[in-house]
């Protein structure tokens, strides 16, 4: 007798070399649209404390560098323009209150000068801190 319906075991096979390649753009797709969470985020080294509180209502985000760069909500703006454009912000919502980021290298007199532009305002203002470990 001859054999006519020959072999017919067939395999599942699954090739999985290009699982790596996948895997890796994967990786390397998040690692970059996380780095595009916060693009405009002024670093700061922020002075500690031991409480930490938060508030919920319109917060205008002032950031002061160490070198003396000032930043209305991630906008650089230049010291003696600070107050004008701090003004437009608070008129935009009445309940607005300033939430002051500052480096905690920056002397008292620094962080005083800012803090006369929001008491000329007639504005809260809070002192954002770190929790300190």
């Amino acid at each position: 007798m001859i054999n006519l319906q020959g072999n017919k075991k067939k395999g599942a096979e699954i090739f999985t070399s290009s699982m790596n390649d996948i895997m890796f753009f994967l990786m390397l797709f998040f690692i970059i649209v996380s780095t595009l969470l916060s693009p405009n985020v002024v670093k700061l080294n922020l002075p500690g404390a031991k409480n930490s509180q938060s508030i919920h209502k319109k917060e205008i985000m002032l950031s002061v560098t160490k070198d003396l760069q000032y930043f209305v909500n991630n906008k650089q703006v230049p010291f003696d323009k600070l107050q004008a454009v701090l003004t437009q912000e608070i008129n935009n919502d009445k309940d607005a209150f300033i939430v002051l980021r500052c480096d905690n290298t920056l002397t008292v007199q620094q962080l005083v000068d800012v803090l006369e532009i929001g008491n000329t305002l007639h504005v809260k203002m809070t002192l954002a801190t770190r929790k300190r470990p």
